[in-house]
């Protein structure tokens, strides 16, 4: 198994990669840091699938298209991150919660997550679990890789070696 990544470039080499085995070591690093590390690691999930949803074409037979099962991966993913945020954000001191995109047509419902590097976002066509988000979007676009992966690098390099 590859060893896990602490540097923010490894980190973001894991997210913008295809390596299962980084990408298991990873995680396995997030979940021994406990409450914040699981709440990192399903951020980097619900992101990763996100942005791969994006991008992905063609399909297989019986199956679907990529697309489809990409979203619906990344729906998976927000449900677990909305599950965990419920169950630990309080004591992280993380807010999270719920808005509306009224630009949207579909994908509607945006999962808001204040991290500690910043705000990162998440479109999607049902709402799930949650409270309502108190604050509104902070207009930033195509950050949310780098917040998510600069919070973790800050999580791992703070663990004594």
């Amino acid at each position: 198994m590859s060893p896990a990544p602490t540097t923010l470039a490894d980190i973001m080499a894991v997210f913008e990669g295809s390596d299962g085995d980084a990408t298991r070591a990873l995680f396995d690093q997030l979940e021994k840091l406990g409450p914040a590390g699981v709440v990192a690691l399903n951020l980097f999930r619900a992101c990763k699938n996100s942005a791969r949803a994006k991008v992905y074409r063609g399909g297989q037979r019986g199956r679907g298209s990529y697309r489809s099962m990409a979203y619906d991966r990344k729906a998976w993913a927000i449900d677990n991150l909305a599950d965990v945020l419920g169950k630990h954000a309080a004591a992280l001191g993380i807010a999270w919660g719920w808005g509306l995109d009224p630009n949207q047509e579909f994908h509607r419902h945006v999962l808001y997550v204040d991290a500690p590097t910043g705000q990162v976002s998440f479109h999607t066509a049902p709402r799930g679990a949650g409270p309502d988000y108190v604050g509104g979007w902070d207009g930033a676009r195509g950050t949310g890789a780098q917040r998510i992966c600069g919070w973790i690098a800050q999580l791992l390099q703070a663990v004594p070696a």
